[in-house]
């Protein structure tokens, strides 16, 4: 094989690793989660098809997770009856500090663990490479947005709980 044969060969290969591990993108559907709960019940995010999601990463390590937690508690209190749902997804790799922190932050919505940190499988399959890190997904199953926040996500909430 020539040398330039080569290199393109080795540049494809490097832009397939690079998307391969992107994030997902807006208008795309949502890949599936499968992850055990708090009770050891496999969760499965295409349950919650129907329902505005917000897919929440998240570990109990992580200041900055913490602090959006509490947040989150107030607007899944005032949005849960209208169809709007959270999916938490724990990187940490010790239950009962997930456990924990589930209970000192009030979260009542859905938890489920993916132990492994930055190298657990679905945060992998999502290109997780920091934390918090959100993404929200409509009725249909398809991502709407990313990382919304505060009055950003309340808007968004509103606008598609209201359709």
């Amino acid at each position: 094989m020539n040398k330039q044969r080569y290199s393109i060969l080795l540049l494809f290969c490097f832009l397939f690793q690079l998307a391969a591990k992107a994030q997902p993108r807006q208008g795309q559907l949502a890949a599936e989660v499968a992850l055990p709960s708090v009770s050891g019940d496999t969760i499965r995010l295409s349950s919650l098809k129907g329902k505005v999601v917000l897919l929440d990463f998240w570990a109990s390590w992580c200041g900055p997770c913490r602090v959006s937690n509490k947040n989150l508690v107030k607007l899944y209190a005032k949005y849960k009856a209208s169809g709007f749902e959270i999916l938490g997804v724990s990187l940490d790799d010790e239950a009962t500090k997930w456990k924990t922190a589930i209970r000192q932050d009030k979260i009542t919505w859905l938890q489920v663990n993916d132990a492994g940190g930055w190298d657990a499988r679905i945060a992998q399959a999502w290109g997780i490479n920091a934390i918090p890190t959100s993404y929200l997904i409509d009725k249909d199953g398809k991502l709407l947005a990313m990382d919304l926040e505060g009055k950003e996500l309340e808007k968004a909430l509103k606008y598609l709980l209201d359709k």
